[in-house]
């Protein structure tokens, strides 16, 4: 019987192997290993039947040791504080390897948000905001969208902040609407972020996106972005899916079409017909014959099991924590190259870096700009993971943990223990 899954445990684990391999060391390992702050908060909120529920959430607050806070809002049923405190720590890793000055954080609420209404989704947004507004702020904690929330949460989690602190703070947040100062380029950059890593990756073999099978699991806001950006840069798509299942034409996938479909309110892409193309499972989706496969769901989704029964030659992980440590080491047997979330996906929270910039210094860039930037960053941290890769001998997820930890220790050390 396999080991039951723990994210936090998981990322420990491989930054305490990081940390051998990259020869740290390890006297401020103790502090990097706990999260600075864990806040869990009771939201209740009255229903539109006028019943009152009582949600709960947390924000945990791993480091600031390079900077404020930074993570985005998950609403799940199946939010843990375990799971937030393992995607704060990987959002520390991810800031310092994308070489961006924010620490890492993250926050949830256990509900699925499918179940409710908008207004409710307001009132508990407002709500959990209320809860949590004494230790976010633009130079604090900054938070954004993740799994079931978008830029219409961002909006009401600044106007609540906005009105309590009788100002307009649109610093606090990020992923938030253009109008209210988001960033032009921002809701499509994790998945913009996912091609630019696996572009990068090809390209250390002659290889170009064009013409490259791509699979993806997930089409929410990164997988469906990932999708239409391979589409349009001429990768086949070969197979796509969401919560309902996954669908499958070797000859690729008409992506514009799909969108266009899912793009109706609770549209699902078990609902989908098309000439060529078959109904599959979540999991055929990562068993599927492809040259790329972009986990871009939940944690856990690439166990040893399915390791085993991959028949792609790259994993560009989009989703956090997709591939379990055991997988892992099942992956490195069978010689296949991953590029590992807390790079792949790193183009969110860089935009959302620009982002923030943008609005602390009143100013608004043009998305081409946006786009060569990023490009430009990811790019730069790419040739940091290859050189640790050949100092080290090690793997992309290594090599990305020992970039992120020395980066980390260092700034522990050089600014001591206070008091």
């Amino acid at each position: 019987m396999s080991k039951l899954y723990d994210p936090y445990q998981n990322v420990i684990d491989v930054m305490e192997q990081a940390m051998e391999v990259g020869h740290i060391n390890t006297a401020m390992f103790e502090i990097l290993k706990n999260p600075q702050r864990e806040t869990k908060v009771y939201l209740p909120v009255e229903m539109d039947d006028g019943t009152v529920k009582v949600f709960e959430g947390y924000r945990v607050q791993h480091s600031n040791i390079r900077g404020p806070f930074k993570g985005g809002i998950r609403y799940h049923q199946d939010c843990t504080l375990n799971e937030v405190k393992a995607l704060a720590t990987w959002m520390s890793l991810k800031c310092a390897v994308a070489n961006i000055p924010y620490g890492g954080a993250k926050g949830g609420i256990r509900v699925d948000p499918k179940t409710l209404s908008k207004r409710e989704l307001c009132r508990l947004t407002r709500r959990y905001t209320f809860a949590i507004a004494p230790i976010i702020g633009a130079d604090t904690d900054i938070p954004a969208p993740d799994v079931n929330t978008n830029s219409q949460t961002m909006a009401w989690v600044l106007d609540t902040y906005s009105q309590l602190n009788g100002k307009p703070c649109p610093g606090v947040v990020t992923g938030k609407p253009i109008e209210l100062g988001g960033s032009r380029g921002r809701n499509s950059a994790t998945g913009r972020g996912v091609v630019i890593s696996t572009k990068l990756l090809l390209a250390q073999e002659g290889k170009e996106l064009a013409g490259t099978t791509v699979a993806i699991q997930g089409m929410g806001n990164v997988g469906s972005n990932a999708a239409r950006i391979f589409y349009h840069r001429g990768a086949t798509v070969v197979a796509v899916s969401d919560v309902s299942g996954g669908l499958y034409c070797a000859d690729g996938l008409d992506i514009d079409a799909i969108s266009d479909y899912l793009a109706t309110p609770d549209a699902l892409l078990a609902d989908y017909n098309a000439d060529g193309v078959s109904h599959i499972s979540n999991e055929e989706v990562l068993t599927c014959t492809c040259d790329v496969l972009v986990p871009a769901a939940l944690e856990n989704q690439i166990t040893e099991e399915i390791a085993h029964r991959l028949s792609c030659t790259y994993i560009v992980e989009a989703a956090n924590g997709p591939t379990t440590e055991d997988a892992d080491r099942v992956l490195a047997s069978r010689g296949i190259t991953l590029v590992p979330d807390i790079f792949a996906n790193s183009g969110g929270v860089i935009v959302s870096y620009f982002e923030w910039v943008q609005n602390i210094q009143e100013l608004t860039w043009e998305r081409d700009q946006v786009n060569e930037m990023l490009e430009k960053l990811m790019s730069r941290s790419f040739d940091d993971l290859l050189s640790v890769v050949d100092e080290c001998h090690c793997t992309l997820r290594m090599a990305a943990y020992i970039v992120a930890l020395r980066k980390l220790v260092y700034a522990e050390e050089i600014k001591g223990i206070f008091p």
